[in-house]
């Protein structure tokens, strides 16, 4: 079964950008509609979904918040996903330096989230990222500058190391 990964990726961003700026990283399951309906139909029901969803629709269902004490790198490499799961996808913003690939550190003692807010260059980014079992993956990535449903980029390598991340977490392996 192929099912829809931009539709579903580009749907989190919409939501995300009605949730607004500066929002927690957020993880989320991404399950066979037509499986949820049939597996939870009260779940379907407040959600608004009934029998006659296409059949290659996936709906998110967000999970509990990463540990704040966790590094993203560290959580991700802790998840696994039940063989329900389709896929999965993340939303999170962060803060990129434009236009240079020099190295760039802030003084000792500074507010490093502060300084890098600051600086000419910064721009604050919004990237989502869906994978599938299968495979498949898309990602969406939206500037604050640009805040626009218009000026969202998506593609599917956008963001390669972040869609590679979280199809280790689709993996089997035991390893």
């Amino acid at each position: 079964m192929s099912f829809n990964i931009r539709e579903a990726v580009m749907e989190l961003e919409r939501h995300s950008s009605e949730k607004g700026w500066d929002q927690p990283i957020r993880v989320y399951a991404l399950v066979a509609t037509t499986d949820l309906v049939e597996r939870e139909p009260a779940l379907a029901e407040m959600l608004g979904l009934g029998e006659d969803v296409a059949a290659d629709d996936l709906t998110p269902v967000e999970q509990e918040p990463l540990p704040s004490e966790m590094s993203i790198e560290e959580a991700l490499g802790r998840m696994a996903w039940p063989e329900t799961v389709a896929g999965c996808a993340l939303v999170m913003e962060r803060l990129v330096m434009k236009g240079s690939d020099e190295t760039v550190a802030p003084p000792e003692g500074t507010d490093t989230g502060q300084w890098a807010k600051d600086q000419p260059d910064a721009e604050e980014v919004r990237m989502v990222a869906g994978v599938l079992r299968d495979g498949s993956r898309h990602s969406a990535l939206r500037m604050r500058k640009y805040d626009s449903e218009d000026q969202v980029l998506n593609g599917e390598d956008l963001v390669p190391a972040l869609t590679s991340a979280l199809a280790l977490t689709l993996s089997d392996d035991e390893d």
